[in-house]
């Protein structure tokens, strides 16, 4: 069978969204969270079937009848993939994650609170917490990239939210159930409510399970959608679950849910109710992805490290110690852009702990990879 990736670059070039689209056509992308993969085929089929039909109206809300539609889909799909009953009569439709994010912070917390991020993170955490009018409170991860319980035993004194990114980005990081049950006492003590974007979710591409943030904080909220996994970033639509001790949800506007777009939610339930094998090549690719990212380092870049991601298609690259950042003092993203025409997400966009590094999206061909890794090792491997 194909892999998903079997895309090739002039095909992967006519596509217009960002990541083909930002830099002229010598720089080769490899930042924003975009496969280059093909589409799903129960995806195409039922996006086709919805045009052809004139299915393009408004998506039904949680009164239809048939307005949990999109949360029983995603309910079996949880259940596949993690064994996790999702309560399907509490959820509620959201835009997106992040948007979605911003209207549970909104059920949670007022004006000018304190919302604890762990940096290095998605950069828009900080930027979407900001323009919703809260504060960003930093409880940065170890070296290690795990979270830091004591840190965030600081950082709850001035908060009364704290937004969980898990699978965490750009790390890769999955929390343990040990780390998610002290988290769940830290907030519990410091009267913090927990709000997780579990994205990537599906995206487990290492040994260790995703664990639920719901399963063991129960008064948490979680946001999940298929947009990452299956490639539908241009297909919005996203799900807030409650823990069950978490009752705020009823109190969202059902306005909110009018940002959710009909056709996406249809590509969206196609993805969670076919879509299993499909990822699982997505994975495995991934995976055989990151064995060329150790193998590559270790033979022509030793002084560059890296922890393998558990989740995610990132690879996150401390690169501080290579010989053209070490006798330049350049921000290696830029080296990169500007000497080896590779484009990648800067370490330092994603808040404290990111400098000296940067993050390469795995998501595409091994062919890509490896020139990209060329690309990198030649232009970080030699003294500038």
């Amino acid at each position: 069978m194909a892999s998903p990736f079997d895309v090739t670059v002039p095909d992967l070039r006519r596509r217009t969204s960002l990541k083909w689209h930002t830099y002229p056509e010598d720089v080769l992308p490899a930042f924003v969270a975009e496969m280059d993969a093909r589409p799903l085929d129960a995806v195409v089929t039922a996006v086709t079937g919805a045009m052809l039909a004139g299915d393009t109206g408004y998506e039904v809300g949680p009164t239809s009848p048939r307005g949990t539609a999109y949360a029983e889909a995603f309910a079996d799909f949880a259940a596949r993939q993690h064994g996790w009953d999702v309560p399907v009569d509490r959820t509620r439709m959201v835009p997106d994650v992040m948007l979605g994010l911003v209207e549970v912070l909104g059920l949670l917390t007022g004006p000018g609170d304190g919302v604890v991020v762990n940096p290095p993170v998605y950069p828009p955490f900080r930027s979407f917490v900001e323009h919703a009018g809260r504060h960003v409170v930093d409880a940065p991860l170890t070296a290690a990239g795990r979270l830091d319980l004591d840190a965030l035993d600081r950082a709850f004194v001035d908060a009364r939210a704290y937004l969980l990114c898990h699978p965490q980005n750009p790390t890769g990081t999955l929390h343990t159930a040990d780390e998610l049950r002290a988290v769940g006492e830290l907030a519990t003590r410091h009267g913090v409510r927990v709000v997780a974007d579990e994205i990537h979710a599906p995206l487990v591409v290492g040994d260790e399970p995703f664990v639920p943030t719901t399963t063991v904080i129960p008064d948490a909220i979680a946001l999940h959608s298929a947009s990452k996994a299956f490639n539908l970033a241009g297909l919005k639509a996203a799900l807030a679950v409650p823990g069950p001790a978490a009752d705020e949800l009823r109190r969202m506007p059902e306005i909110v849910g009018h940002g959710v777009s009909h056709v996406a939610s249809i590509a969206h339930q196609a993805a969670y109710r076919h879509g299993d094998a499909w990822l699982a090549d997505v994975r495995a690719a991934v995976r055989a992805n990151g064995d060329l990212v150790a193998a590559t380092l270790a033979e022509r870049l030793p002084s560059a490290r890296w922890i393998r991601p558990a989740a995610t298609y990132f690879a996150w690259l401390d690169v501080r110690d290579t010989p053209a950042v070490v006798t330049s003092g350049t921000d290696p993203a830029r080296l990169l852009l500007e000497t080896g025409r590779l484009a990648v997400n800067p370490g330092p966009t994603f808040g404290a702990g990111g400098h000296g590094h940067v993050r390469l999206n795995l998501a595409t061909s091994p062919r890509i990879v490896a020139d990209a890794l060329d690309r990198l090792t030649t232009t970080l491997g030699s003294p500038a």
